[in-house]
Parts: structure tokens; C-alpha cells; sequence
């Protein structure tokens, strides 16, 4: 016998009225954007990772001199406080030929300069003795690929040398404290190597940072979009359960209802992803724009994010109907007090427990520790929300003095899963804009403006000195020399024996004096403020950058939430809200009730997790051997602030909801 869930399914979704369907809508537009969002961190964590392996080939894969067919020695120069990558490679005389580098068609030979698109524009804009200077005059440049290129704006030079040139002599490789990651020589015989460079190898655990923090508030509106008409549905249900529906065949139907509106929302979410993939690939990150394929996430993960959005969606409406199942009567009655019970506290204490003795144990976590740490922290917060909003209702409802107050504290404590719903995306916000107001911070730029030069000994100095001096003065640039001992750490060379030019004007002033200082570096580049300070200074460029988006995403997802959710309890309660107002409780009341039905529990959770968000981000500073950067106070309420009249706006825009549902009492009270 065919099975009557289906086209009973289908009739009640018609028949369900204009209610219904935008019930329907406002779900199917939430799994959309869930679905959105998820295949965007999704892509740009998988692009980063990408991005980081097309970067490998420029660290020196070092191996025995007798299996060594060239010398590569890769380092970095600046202009317009942008890195320029270098690859100066030297083919071995008598030794087979050595495969082309990722993107170049073929092995540089002596004097031949492959450039990225990027690096070719800047050296056709600015004068010669800013930048092209640096490198071998040459008729034309030859063209870096995709295929050794981490962005289209990546700056990336690769210079072919002859194996005597003091570019890729040993001195050239010779690293001081700050050269890690930006200074490297070795005899290769390929470019397979396994080591990002130092510009792009952070980018994907910051992505995951993001990622982590932001996932828990597109869940939350997923989740909410399972919910929407929950109400409704119950009531519904709850009839053809008392008419001789199954529980099988209850649950079913709503199943298969949740599971088309939120797959044709998913869908539609993933069909935005691949229409955008040109305007997100043109977003800026790290080292530059991406390339387009970087961030196409391939068919099995957006599959996986289509059908995981589905499902989520399903099991959050199959689960609202579990009275219907069991007790269809009391649901039809309404006689359901959705009570929490005290084990979520002690699961609660018992996680932040677990989290504070793996964060005090004196030594420094792993990045993935970090993360799963903050994954079950959410997971935790999730558990113990429902668990302080039944609390508040009870608390509040007791000391109630207003009828508005009375009616958010009874709602408060007769669905606090509801009421935590609503609140859930700004209190999970609160912990993201905690977490990023103490930010990665460092010691500054004590020594901005100078530009110096490596020499071999304090003899070979004083001789650089009178050098520098007659270089600048023919490059026009105006400028101080000195003479820096080893014993000067607190110099921009840190303690090396060389030449340090305090060059006054601009950018450009420092740009053509990196250039005129060049030659005098015996095979090294001139050292900048830029170049000292990179190591800490990416890492937190990439953190201020995943910070801003995450902030901004979060709060903009946090109030789409609650936006949906205050409108979904609009249509839920208009029974409630039609018996109220025949009983002649006034609109702004119930207005009020609604607004203060979010306010207090916000109020009380915002504030726990914001301030949980400022220890872990103390904790990740301190996993990163890095200082605190405590001047984010001042972002932290601006962003509190924000967040909540966000979230106060989303719920006042069901305001006309309100007024459209209880206009005609009679009708809806039915």
C-alpha cells in the first residue's frame, strides 16, 4: 500500500495559508544563508592551504653537494612596506640541467629576471632607483605563472645567477635572528620543498581561528530556521496524532517537510557561493587577492555542506515534535513547560574545569589544542544557556512588579529553550568580541625610517660607511650614517656588525636608499624595519584581519537570528498573543514583554562570555609567546553596543508582525 506521508505532506504544506509559507520562506532564506557562510569558511580555509603549497618551492630544499644540481638562496626585500619574495638561482656548471621552477618555463639562466604580474606593474609605476635597480637590467621581464604564485598580487622575483655571484654565495645566506622565514640558501636539485613561506604560512590556522569562532552562530541560525512554525506544526501534527496518525508517520511528515524547505534553502546558498566565487576571490587576505579556483571548494565538501545544512535543519524540527509523539494531547492543550534540568550546570563546570586546567598547566598549547578548546567551550555555553534562561524567568518572575516584566519572565521560564534561541548568536558574539579586543600585540616600530646594511666586521663597515654615504648622496637621498658595532642590540640590526642610514622624507626616501644601498650589501639586500619586524607583524595582520571579518559576520549573523526567531515566536504565539489582547492587555505590552524577554537574559550571558572571550584570547597570546594588546577596550563596548542594537533592531522589525497577527483577536485566538 503506498505510503500517505507524502502527498499528505504536500497537501498540508499548500494548505497551510500565507502564514505558512512565510514560515517557509524565512527558513528556506536562513538555510541559504547558512549555507553561504559555511561554503565561504570552508573555501577560505581550503585556500589558504592551497595558497601556503604554492609558496613551498621558494624555501631551499637542501641536499648533499654531490647531488646538488644549482644553488638557491631566497630572500626579501621591501618597497612600499610591501615584501618582495627574491629567488636567486645559479645553475652548477658541469651538472645535469635543473627542473624549472613552479611557474616559470624553464630554469632561469644567468641574468634572466622572472617576475610576478604584480612585481611587473610596480616596475613599470615607480621611478628605477625605488625598485627596479635592484635586480639586473634586462630588456623585458619574463612572467611568474599561477602555478608559483600564492595571490595575483603576490610581489615575487626570480633572478638567475651565475654560481660566483655574492647572491648566492654563502655569506648571502648567512641568517640572523630575524632572517627566519625571509633568508635562506642551500644547494637543491628541485623545488619540492615541504616549508611555507613565512607570508602565507599562518593564514590557515587564523583562518581556523575564524572559522571556529563563527560556525557555533551559523549553526544557532540554521538551527533557528529547523524551528520556524514550530508552533504551528506542533498544533497541526498534534490533531492527525489524536485522528490515528503514527509517531512514524508524524515525525516523518515533518522530516520530509524540514528537509525540502531546507534543502531548496541550501541549495540556493551553495548556487549564491558559485555565482560570488569572482567577487569573494577579488577579497582581500594576507599576501593579496586570491585566485579564483583557490576557493572553489570542489563538489564532494559543497555536497557535504548542502545536505549537513538539511540535515540540521531536520533534526531541529523533528526534534520540537517530540511531545507530539508521545503526549499529542498536552500539546494540543498547550499544557508543555519545557523545563531544564541542573545537570547542565555541572556539565557546564565541569567543561570550563577541563578548560582551565589544560590553559594553567604552564606550558604552551598547539594551535589545535586552542581550537578544539574553544569548540567545546561553545559546545558547553550551548548546553548551559536554556539551563541560566529558566533560572532568570523563575527568579524575575517572582520579583515582577509590571505586567511586562511578568509576561517575559513566565515566557522565560515556560520555553527558556526558546528564549535562549533568540539570544544565543549576540551571546556566542560577545565571546568572539571578547576574544579578538586583547589581540596579538607587539613592541612597535622603534625604528622606522632607517635602512641598513649587513657587513662581514666592524673594519669592512667603517669602509661601507663612506660608501653608503656617496651612494645616497647620488640617489638624492637625504640621510644620516652611522657605523653599528655587534654590541648595539638595540639597534635595527640587533647587535650585527654594519651600516645604518637614518633616511628623512617618506616612503619613497627609504625605498631609494634601499636601492642605492643595495650593491654594498654583498649579496643581501639592505635591511628596513619591515624586514625585522616580519615575523610578528604578519601574524598579526592576518589576526587583525580574521578579527574584523569574524566580528562583523558573527553581530550581522547574531541579529539575522534573532531577527528570524522573534519573528518565528510572532507567528508561533499568535494565540497567546490574540487570547492576551482579547483579555485587553494593550499591544506596547506585549511589545515590551518581547523586548524584555531578550534584554534580560542577554544582559546576564553577554556578559560571562565576553568576559571568557578576553581569557581565552589572553591564553592564545600566550600560546603565541606574543604581548597583550589591551587598548581594544574601547572596541570591545563599541562592538557590545553595536551588536545589541542590532539584535534590538532585528526584534523590533517583527514589530509590525505583532500588530498584523492581533488585529483581529477573534480569528487568531482560534
Amino acid at each position: 500500500m503506498r505510503s500517505p506521508v507524502l502527498p499528505l505532506t504536500w497537501h498540508l504544506a499548500r494548505s497551510s495559508g500565507r502564514r505558512g509559507l512565510q514560515s517557509q520562506l524565512l527558513a528556506a532564506g536562513a538555510a541559504a544563508v547558512g549555507s553561504f557562510l559555511l561554503l565561504v569558511m570552508v573555501a577560505a580555509a581550503l585556500g589558504a592551504g592551497t595558497r601556503a603549497d604554492h609558496t613551498t618551492w621558494r624555501t631551499p630544499d637542501a641536499v648533499p653537494a654531490k647531488r646538488a644540481t644549482a644553488v638557491q638562496a631566497t630572500t626579501t626585500t621591501y618597497v612600499r612596506d610591501e615584501p618582495v619574495t627574491v629567488v636567486n638561482l645559479a645553475q652548477l656548471p658541469g651538472r645535469k640541467q635543473t627542473p624549472a621552477p613552479p611557474g616559470l618555463g624553464g630554469f632561469p639562466k644567468r641574468g634572466e629576471v622572472y617576475v610576478s604580474p604584480a612585481l611587473a606593474e610596480l616596475l613599470h609605476d615607480l621611478p628605477a632607483k625605488q625598485l627596479a635597480d635592484r635586480f639586473p637590467t634586462v630588456r623585458s621581464y619574463d612572467a611568474i605563472g599561477a602555478a608559483g604564485l600564492a595571490s595575483p598580487d603576490e610581489l615575487v622575483a626570480v633572478v638567475g645567477r651565475a654560481p660566483g655571484d655574492p647572491a648566492v654565495s654563502e655569506a648571502a645566506g648567512e641568517q640572523n635572528y630575524y632572517d627566519d622565514g625571509l633568508t635562506d640558501r642551500a644547494p637543491v636539485a628541485g623545488f619540492a620543498g615541504t616549508e611555507a613561506s613565512l607570508f602565507t604560512g599562518a593564514d590557515q590556522g587564523t583562518v581556523l581561528l575564524g572559522v571556529v569562532l563563527l560556525v557555533m552562530p551559523v549553526v544557532v541560525l540554521a538551527a533557528a530556521a529547523g524551528r520556524l512554525g514550530a508552533a504551528r506544526r506542533e498544533q497541526r501534527l498534534a490533531a492527525l496524532r489524536l485522528a490515528g496518525g503514527t509517531p512514524r508517520q508524524i515525525l516523518a511528515m515533518t522530516a520530509v517537510e524540514a528537509a525540502g524547505v531546507g534543502a531548496t534553502g541550501a541549495l540556493t546558498g551553495a548556487l549564491a557561493y558559485v555565482a560570488l566565487l569572482p567577487a569573494l576571490a577579488a577579497l582581500p587576505y594576507g599576501v593579496g587577492a586570491w585566485y579564483t579556483g583557490q576557493l572553489w571548494v570542489g563538489l564532494p565538501w559543497l555536497a557535504a555542506v548542502v545536505l549537513a545544512v538539511t540535515a540540521l535543519i531536520t533534526v531541529s524540527a523533528v526534534t520540537m515534535l517530540r511531545q507530539v509523539a508521545t503526549s499529542p494531547l498536552g500539546v494540543a492543550q498547550q499544557a508543555d513547560p519545557r523545563r531544564t534540568r541542573a545537570i547542565r550546570l555541572v556539565l557546564f563546570v565541569a567543561v570550563l574545569a577541563y578548560i582551565w586546567m589544560s590553559t594553567d598547566d604552564g606550558g604552551q598549547l598547539k594551535a589545535r589544542q586552542l581550537l578544539a578548546l574553544l569548540a567545546l567551550f561553545y559546545g558547553a555555553f550551548w548546553l548551559f544557556g536554556p539551563w541560566v534562561v529558566d533560572r532568570l524567568g523563575r527568579i524575575v518572575g517572582r520579583r515582577a512588579k509590571r505586567p511586562a516584566t511578568l509576561l517575559a519572565a513566565r515566557r522565560l521560564s515556560d520555553d527558556p529553550r526558546g528564549a535562549w534561541r533568540t539570544v544565543s548568536g549576540l551571546v556566542l558574539a560577545g565571546f568572539v568580541a571578547g576574544f579578538f579586543s586583547v589581540t596579538l600585540g607587539a613592541d612597535g616600530a622603534p625604528h622606522q625610517g632607517q635602512v641598513a646594511v649587513i657587513t662581514a666586521n666592524a673594519a669592512d663597515a667603517r669602509h661601507t660607511a663612506a660608501k653608503a654615504r656617496t651612494a645616497l648622496h647620488e640617489a638624492g637621498v637625504t640621510a644620516t650614517v652611522a657605523v653599528t658595532s655587534e654590541d648595539e642590540y638595540d639597534s635595527l640590526l640587533g647587535g650585527v656588525d654594519g651600516v645604518t642610514a637614518r633616511v628623512f622624507g617618506g616612503r619613497e626616501s627609504v625605498d631609494a636608499a634601499v636601492t642605492a644601498l643595495t650593491p654594498l650589501g654583498s649579496g643581501r639586500y639592505p635591511v628596513t624595519q619591515e624586514y625585522a619586524s616580519a615575523s610578528d607583524d604578519t601574524v598579526t595582520s592576518r589576526v587583525a584581519t580574521v578579527s574584523a571579518a569574524t566580528l562583523v559576520l558573527s553581530f550581522l549573523v547574531a541579529a539575522a537570528s534573532a531577527g528570524l526567531t522573534a519573528a518565528a515566536n510572532v507567528l508561533d504565539r499568535r494565540r497567546v498573543y490574540g487570547l492576551l489582547r482579547l483579555s485587553g492587555t494593550p499591544l506596547d505590552v506585549l511589545d515590551r514583554a518581547r523586548i524584555r524577554e531578550t534584554v534580560i537574559p542577554l544582559g546576564v550571558l553577554a556578559g560571562g562570555t565576553t568576559a571568557m572571550g578576553v581569557f581565552g584570547a589572553v591564553q592564545l597570546n600566550k600560546a603565541a609567546g606574543t604581548t597583550v594588546n589591551t587598548t581594544g577596550a574601547l572596541q570591545l563596548v563599541l562592538c557590545v553596543v553595536v551588536g545589541a542594537l542590532a539584535v534590538f533592531a532585528a526584534i523590533a522589525g517583527s514589530r509590525p508582525l505583532l500588530r498584523k497577527v492581533t488585529a483581529g483577536p477573534v480569528q487568531t485566538s482560534d
